[in-house]
């Protein structure tokens, strides 16, 4: 019969307690000096825990949302019809023609990006004629989409900028506008913008701050279909603002993300940065293809500084300026992402694809302006309180709707609609099949909650 197990302690130690025995006292201290306890470098204190970006937690909520009668009003991407995304029919022409080139390789770009889409997105935005332009006072660089557009201007005017260092915003503005300028160290301030009682544009208020604000100063401008409100200035505003920026000696930053999605006419979006260029200012330039190409995920976009037309000087300006670009583009990303661009460059550089895709832009447009007044008009059939014209004079893929918070949160408990908060609606999340749907859970959360 085997003895019972002994209930002596072994002579072996564990972390718990110190041994007695002096060689296994000696083990202990050396496994406690060879395995400290572990710390992080970045504590709580020092790294918080940061909130969930808004828009994206709306979108994650939507996908886990299983009902069939859910529509989503936030992101910011174009719908068709059937609340699907649309490729351009001019982008799948231009994504065979690449993939049929024989000599397609996948080589770096040049750091400035593909020659061919910036000289093309130049012309693009300033037109064709454009004296700055043809007395080459433009340097463009390729950038990360619109959002990589800013923050290279962002970057360039923390490092190089020596007037008021205050960027002033609209309010509201793309919230990201907010995080991109102050990420580089620059201050930022904002003037008033969208008027609650009119739910159009406080031109007062806006033309008021501008002109208190310290001369010098950085302007933050959406040259049309301002996100998030949808309300942009009329001709002769833009040339009010001209003057005014003017007098301050103001520096525009232009940021330009729906140039021929707003209107579907790619002149008359670029408008008011052709004017301003052409009253001599100096000025940068923000410029996206996500939108008005539908290549969302393919990050194509330009940089753009035009130097004020002073003869010679101008040129070297922008020689010296371009360099300095370069040097911040190497240290950031190097060099930029070719595909979007090849397929962009594809569509600029050829005429009939280039008169396809204003087709397609018109597509776009229309049927956001479609979804404009129909949703209006439903919301006027039914006798929804308040005064609904906003949803037309605005423009652009969004509208400022008026909702308050408490009604844009019963609208997506009650009736699985998301949208942002501050109730603007991404008007392409719109539909024939789902706008009345919509008009008719407004009317309901607006007639029980004022």
């Amino acid at each position: 019969m085997s003895p019972p197990p002994s209930t002596k302690p072994s002579s072996s130690f564990n972390s718990h307690s110190s041994p007695t025995n002096p060689a296994d006292r000696i083990r202990h201290i050396a496994h406690q000096m060879a395995s400290p306890v572990l710390t992080t470098s970045f504590p709580a204190d020092t790294v918080p825990q940061a909130p969930e970006d808004p828009l994206f937690g709306l979108a994650r909520e939507y996908r886990a949302d299983d009902s069939p009668d859910k529509i989503d009003l936030g992101i910011g991407a174009y719908r068709d019809n059937n609340g699907k995304p649309w490729v351009l029919p001019v982008v799948k022409k231009a994504d065979q023609i690449i993939r049929d080139d024989p000599t397609l390789n996948h080589e770096y770009l040049p750091i400035q990006g593909l020659a061919s889409f910036t000289s093309r997105a130049a012309e693009l935005v300033l037109g064709k004629s454009s004296t700055a332009l043809a007395e080459q006072r433009v340097t463009s660089v390729q950038t990360i989409s619109g959002t990589g557009a800013c923050h290279l201007g962002a970057l360039f005017l923390a490092k190089f900028y020596k007037g008021n260092r205050t960027v002033y915003l609209s309010n509201p503005t793309w919230a990201n506008h907010n995080q991109i300028l102050t990420n580089v160290g620059l201050q930022v301030a904002q003037y008033p913008y969208f008027d609650k009682k009119t739910k159009g544009l406080d031109f007062k208020g806006m033309a008021q701050a501008l002109k208190d604000a310290p001369e010098g100063s950085v302007v933050l401008l959406h040259a049309c279909a301002h996100n998030p409100t949808g309300v942009d200035p009329t001709e002769s505003q833009w040339h009010e603002l001209a003057e005014l920026i003017r007098a301050k000696k103001h520096f525009p930053f232009f940021d330009t993300a729906y140039q021929g999605f707003a209107s579907g006419d790619l002149d008359s979006d670029a408008g008011a940065i052709r004017y301003f260029v052409d009253q001599g200012f100096e000025l940068v330039v923000a410029q996206s293809f996500a939108k008005n190409f539908g290549l969302y995920g393919e990050r194509a976009g330009c940089f753009h500084f035009v130097a004020a037309p002073t003869g010679d000087s101008a040129r070297e300006t922008v020689t010296r300026v371009a360099s300095q670009l370069a040097i911040l583009q190497r240290s950031e990303i190097s060099n930029p992402p070719i595909y979007g661009a090849r397929v962009a460059s594809t569509v600029l550089n050829d005429e009939k694809l280039y008169a396809e895709w204003k087709e397609n832009l018109q597509t776009m447009s229309g049927r956001v302006i479609s979804m404009r007044k129909a949703l209006r008009s439903k919301l006027e059939e039914l006798g929804t309180p308040g005064t609904w014209n906003h949803i037309t004079d605005q423009i652009g893929m969004f509208s400022f709707t008026g909702l308050s918070e408490t009604q844009v949160q019963k609208l997506k408990q009650q009736y699985h609609i998301y949208m942002t908060k501050n109730g603007r609606i991404s008007m392409a999340g719109l539909n024939t099949s789902n706008v009345d749907y919509f008009a008719k859970s407004v009317d309901k959360v607006v007639r029980e909650v004022q």
